[in-house]
């Protein structure tokens, strides 16, 4: 399964990324499964997108929950509660 990610602000700042793509060997995901291979990663991804972090997530541009499923192709928007414009 192949995503498109997007990181903003802050988010974006940590990781040194505003995109990317992630092949997921998982025929079937969720945004929090997504979150997961992220930290799993370590250092600032773990800092900038670990549990307990005020983190928003978006998927095809709908505000999404970690529950919510992800499909091929699909774009995964990682963001702080509050941006600036």
């Amino acid at each position: 399964m192949k995503l498109t990610l997007k990181f903003f602000a802050s988010v974006r700042e940590a990781v040194g990324t505003p995109t990317e793509t992630l092949e997921l060997p998982l025929p079937a995901a969720t945004v929090g499964d997504v979150r997961a291979v992220l930290v799993a990663r370590g250092g600032p991804w773990a800092s900038a997108l670990g549990e307990g972090r005020a983190l928003r997530m978006a998927c095809n541009q709908v505000m999404c929950q970690p529950a919510t499923p992800v499909n091929d192709g699909d774009e995964v928007a990682f963001f702080p509660p509050v941006t600036g414009g």
